[in-house]
């Protein structure tokens, strides 16, 4: 029960019988037409733009249009008043009748309350974390992490089908130092005085896979060739720092569907038959890119390349993909993983990379343009980075990791929980300040406690009427009978409930979970503001003795509002408090 949406269905479609009657036969983009709720209480409860935008299309007096669009508003049940305001806004009164009908179909829907089936079944490829298979997961990681699975939670919610994917980075030169510098752990661990040489990964994180080496080879892989023994060390190695990996994702509530080996798709030829894809489209040739922009770079010279004609896509240059002496440049594994998602038949594309690959949409956008043989979304969304603070100081290393803030590290202070939700605070776009002292503090300014402080003052509330046998309730169907009308502080949060569907549904449209967070935070102060209210006859109670309906009334209300705040932190993979400690 979207009423958002209802209600701008009944004003399309008044606006469309007004046309018809006139015999317009302008172009009226429909999409201009908003509801929204006014910013100010008299005004109504929503207001829309429908006779302005009309105004203008047809250059007529929007105040005249307005007053026909009220006259066939009026008719519908749903409205109790409509009134003109400034140049032709239309501020509209929902009928009280709605809001009973809204309570009682949000108990009915329970966990389905808020459902919008837009999606359609529609595949999703959503790939995200992504990290590279050299260490245990860290912070930079972490809020990309939770962004993803989110996303895909809000997407599975609204209809799609997703696939949560990890690309494993297991074909680069990044191995190539993991297998060294863990040579020398082994080295190491073996007796020998080792100096790690510079390009190597810094911590102490690999001495314990250096133990597990010698475990399985004893001293072995000191007396091997020295390919059978990087082999032998490269399979061991990222065979397991994915399986911590894994467990860092799973300690965040996170279990991908599909982690995508680079290495294999190499061995499979995959690049090869991508670029020739791309020959036959007459989108690759040999060629010199000229020099990067600003500084003179001393180790440039002019030589010929294989090149994608990305410009073709509306990118900067064409990207190179081979260099000059027959290695593939970081690119290619790019675009051959990409013309294998859409060989897999997604309809949605969404990549989720950290701030610093802004440089890579543009290319990535032309890759999907020149393979996608039909109509395919794709989306990059860049996640901005996250300081974490500790006692008013930015913490910037940890011991265990030499140079990052582990995952561990992070779940030692706060619940995983907690890391999801101010992960979602702020927009993916906006760098974000992780307060640790701020997420312990048990205040309206610590957004978990106060979403979680509600939702268990309900479950309190429930407890209190059970004892009391007022607790649960068979006959909420009966709420419009009782003719009760709601008080002023009960109807801002009537509203702010109603709001749920569409919030849902924008948060999905727009790939922007953190509107949910919002949202909830909106809930959990209406909620509070109404809980601490009094009026002439005191304080606010939810259970009323000696007054079963509006007990009743009151009751389901509360209800009403868990379900809703149930509903988004499970989108957003949190379990609610029932007590706060």
């Amino acid at each position: 029960m979207d009423i958002v949406n209802i209600l701008r269905d009944k004003i399309l479609n008044s606006v469309n019988q007004l046309v018809d009657e006139r015999n317009l036969k302008q172009q009226i983009n429909m999409n201009n037409i908003v509801v929204e709720r006014p910013k100010k209480q008299h005004q109504g409860d929503y207001s829309t733009n429908a006779a302005m935008v009309l105004g203008k299309a047809l250059s007529s007096n929007p105040r005249d249009l307005g007053e026909i669009i009220s006259l066939k508003l009026r008719d519908s049940e749903l409205i109790s008043n409509i009134s003109l305001d400034g140049p032709g806004f239309l501020n509209i009164t929902i009928s009280p009748k709605f809001w009973d009908r809204l309570i009682y179909k949000i108990n009915s829907s329970n966990n389905r309350y808020g459902e919008v089936s837009f999606g359609g079944g529609k595949k999703v490829n959503l790939e995200f974390v992504s990290a590279n298979p050299t260490g245990p997961l860290h912070l930079g990681h972490v809020r990309g992490a939770v962004f993803g699975d989110v996303l895909s939670r809000l997407l599975e919610f609204v209809g799609f089908k997703v696939t949560r994917e990890y690309y494993v980075n297991d074909g680069g030169a990044q191995i190539d130092i993991l297998v060294r510098t863990l040579y020398f752990r082994y080295l190491e661990k073996l007796g020998e005085v080792i100096e790690l040489p510079d390009e190597s990964y810094p911590g102490d994180y690999l001495i314990p896979i250096a133990e597990k080496l010698i475990e399985r080879y004893g001293n072995k892989l000191k007396n091997l060739e020295e390919v059978e023994r990087d082999n032998n060390i490269r399979s061991f190695a990222i065979e397991h720092m994915m399986g911590v990996i894994k467990a860092d994702l799973k300690s965040l509530n996170i279990e991908m569907d599909n982690f995508f080996s680079e290495q294999a798709m190499i061995d499979s030829n995959a690049i090869d038959k991508s670029i020739s894809a791309l020959k036959d489209k007459g989108l690759i040739y040999t060629g010199i890119i000229d020099a990067p922009k600003g500084k003179l770079h001393a180790d440039w010279k002019a030589r010929e390349q294989l090149l994608f004609k990305s410009t073709e896509f509306d990118d900067d240059i064409d990207r190179p993909i081979k260099k000059s002496d027959g290695s593939w440049t970081y690119f290619a594994p790019d675009l051959a993983y990409h013309a294998d998602k859409l060989n897999r038949g997604f309809d949605v594309v969404i990549d989720v990379l950290g701030a610093d690959h802004s440089g890579y949409v543009s290319r990535l956008k032309a890759v999907i343009n020149a393979f996608a043989e039909q109509n395919v979304e794709f989306e990059v969304k860049l996640v901005q980075l996250v300081k974490l603070i500790k006692n008013k100081k930015v913490l910037k290393m940890s011991k265990r990791a030499g140079e990052y803030i582990l995952i561990q590290d992070l779940l030692k202070e706060v619940s995983s929980d907690v890391i999801r939700f101010v992960m979602l605070s702020r927009n993916n776009d906006i760098p974000l300040d992780f307060d640790i002292d701020l997420t312990l503090s048990k205040s309206k300014d610590n957004p978990v406690f106060y979403v979680n402080y509600a939702h268990a003052r309900i479950v309190s509330i429930f407890k209190r009427a059970e004892e009391l046998n007022m607790w649960p309730l068979t006959k909420m169907e009966n709420l419009e009978k009782m003719n009760l009308p709601y008080m002023e502080s009960e109807l801002a949060l009537v509203k702010k409930l109603s709001e749920w569907p569409n919030v849902v549904k924008q948060s999905a449209r727009y790939h922007e979970p953190h509107r949910i967070v919002y949202y909830l935070n909106e809930v959990a102060s209406s909620f509070h503001s109404l809980y601490q209210s009094s009026s002439d006859s005191g304080p606010y109670r939810f259970i009323v003795e000696g007054s079963k309906e509006l007990c009743i009334k009151r009751l389901v209300l509360a209800k009403s509002t868990q379900i809703v705040i149930k509903n988004g932190l499970s989108i957003l993979g949190i379990v609610p408090l029932d007590e706060m400690y």
